[in-house]
């Protein structure tokens, strides 16, 4: 089992900044990778950014340039950097570890979840 902390979620002005923390604990042995979704009001979860253990990373095309992704061993955390933050980033950021590949839609899904950390985006 692993468990997942998420923190840092808050109000931000359009164009400001947040970080996200996750803090891993359990079975951190068994985490292959790490990534954050997101899901705002009427939409569906959406994949914002991943980090493999490898240290790989990849972004969704609407954040890239502004969130960067990033992990500390020693701690076991990663973090969600987001900058030049916009209204429509307004969601419930989710922390997410273990990542497999789902053989049915050839899309990663993660096997444990956080629970959740709101960030609004507004002036």
């Amino acid at each position: 089992q692993v468990q997942l902390v998420e923190s840092g979620g808050g109000l931000v002005q359009p164009g400001g900044s947040l970080r996200l923390s996750c803090a891993a604990s359990g079975s951190i042995f068994s985490i292959n990778a790490m990534g954050w979704y997101r899901q705002a009001p009427g939409n569906e979860r959406e994949l914002v950014a991943a980090i493999t253990s490898g240290g790989s990373t990849n972004y969704a095309d609407s954040v890239k340039g502004r969130f960067t992704i990033s992990r500390d061993n020693a701690k076991n955390t990663v973090y969600l950097q987001m900058n030049s933050l916009k209204p429509e980033d307004t969601a419930v950021y989710y922390c997410a570890a273990r990542r497999y590949l789902d053989i049915a839609t050839m899309e990663w899904q993660y096997d444990y979840w956080g629970q959740g950390t709101q960030v609004t985006v507004s002036s």
